[in-house]
């Protein structure tokens, strides 16, 4: 097959895919010249099938043999690729990076000899390697998907908003699949880092929706997927916040020492700065231990909580899963001081959490008053807790009947002494569970 089309070669959009290895963009564009798939199929020793498919977008490219098959069927210089120079390249030894030590001279001369005939695919990749080997060393742009992709994982963590939980898992593992690309690519560092923050950000977030759903294995596996790509980022930040998250797995499924621990090491990466990671670990680890019945270093974690809340920047308070307001403080604040069984100040933060909270916010409605109904128990009153958990229960759509909301309303049925199960609300308590 013949060279590429020069201006194929001269074109930002062009040289990018390249660079990206989205092959998805580099034949569609190179058919949009006059390439057919065949052509290109048979320059590339694919199937014509596969590069239409690849073209279309349904199937990508990541063996680096089939890179190198293409670089040496469209004679794409490897230097766009980030491969080594081509057998047929004849200004492979023009690139700086491969020749240090070459006489500056030599280079000139070599250059001036491949521009002579003009414009070519050889002129044009000996161009190429002698910006690439600068644009190396500047701060490099990332690529147009990655900051579509934090967009996206910055929207997600404004919550469900009304949404059910199905549906926001759905897009959120749908858009998770679009940094598979990304990440598979060679990357400046400071991209990579962006890269893994994101994918940090959004396998948290998919775990927190699993969590809710009541999928605590498959929570955990995405908290550690999260975890992986948090620590490989270099957000200390991050990766406390993806621990403090993962911890209220545990926290809510009966295993408050695990999740006394994990709330300690996310503590431990946050540190002493007043971040949101470290007043969430803080407020998660008081939580954990009044449900391991270790009420003083419950009061420690919320003195210690309160403490960094005080002194949280404002850029960190807004009501999102990423970052740390005041409503969910008191969310918090609620759960740990009805577990602790001090029930003025539990009331106190459930209805400063409701006065807070979006009429969307199903979910975290309805565990406030599931609080206050387990404050009521607290108070002698059971038959009153368990009227008001099947009316909040019973209040709510089908699918967020699961998962957390039946554990917290399973956790207060379970704090009944056996001898009064046979009394009538708490057997319609225990009826709506069953349902």
């Amino acid at each position: 097959m013949d060279d590429l089309p020069h201006h194929l070669l001269a074109d930002p959009a062009f040289i990018r895919a390249l660079r990206e290895r989205d092959f998805t963009k580099v034949f569609a564009m190179a058919h949009e010249a006059g390439i057919s798939f065949n052509r290109i199929a048979e320059a590339c020793a694919l199937k014509s099938e596969r590069v239409s498919q690849i073209a279309r977008g349904t199937t990508s490219v990541t063996a680096l043999a089939t890179v190198e098959r293409i670089a040496g069927g469209l004679r794409i210089p490897g230097a766009l690729l980030g491969l080594a120079a081509q057998p047929w390249e004849d200004t492979a030894a023009l690139s700086t990076e491969s020749h240090h030590g070459d006489d500056p001279m030599k280079r000139r001369n070599l250059l001036r000899g491949a521009l002579a005939a003009g414009l070519t695919a050889p002129a044009l990749a000996a161009l190429t390697a002698a910006r690439t080997d600068v644009d190396q060393t500047l701060s490099p742009d990332a690529p147009q998907d990655l900051a579509d992709l934090e967009a996206a994982a910055e929207s997600y963590g404004y919550g469900y908003h009304g949404q059910q939980p199905t549906r926001v898992l759905a897009d959120l593992v749908s858009d998770f699949a679009g940094l598979r690309p990304l990440l598979a690519v060679p990357q400046p560092a400071p991209v990579r880092a962006r890269l893994c923050r994101t994918t940090g950000q959004m396998a948290g977030m998919t775990a927190i929706v699993l969590h809710d759903l009541g999928s605590r294995r498959e929570s955990r596996a995405w908290f550690a997927t999260a975890s992986r790509a948090a620590a490989e980022s270099g957000d200390d930040h991050l990766h406390a916040w993806v621990l403090a998250r993962e911890a209220m797995v545990p926290l809510n499924y009966g295993a408050p020492k695990a999740a006394a621990d994990l709330a300690e090491r996310a503590r431990h990466s946050a540190g002493d700065r007043p971040t949101a990671a470290a007043v969430l670990a803080a407020a998660v680890a008081a939580r954990a231990y009044a449900l391991n019945h270790q009420p003083e270093q419950a009061r420690a974690a919320l003195t210690a909580a309160d403490a960094l809340m005080d002194r949280l920047p404002a850029g960190e308070r807004s009501d999102t899963w990423l970052t740390y307001g005041e409503q969910k403080h008191h969310v918090h604040l609620s759960h740990a001081f009805t577990t602790l069984g001090d029930t003025r100040r539990a009331r106190e933060s459930q209805l400063r959490a409701l006065e807070l909270s979006a009429p969307t916010s199903t979910m975290t409605r309805t565990l406030l008053l599931i609080d206050g109904a387990t404050c009521a128990h607290h108070d002698g009153d059971s038959e009153e807790a368990c009227r008001r958990t099947v009316a909040a229960l019973t209040g709510l759509p089908g699918d967020y009947r699961t998962g957390l909301v039946r554990r917290r309303a399973l956790d207060l049925y379970e704090a009944i002494p056996a001898q009064h199960h046979h009394e009538r609300a708490v057997r319609e308590l225990r009826d709506v569970l069953a349902a």
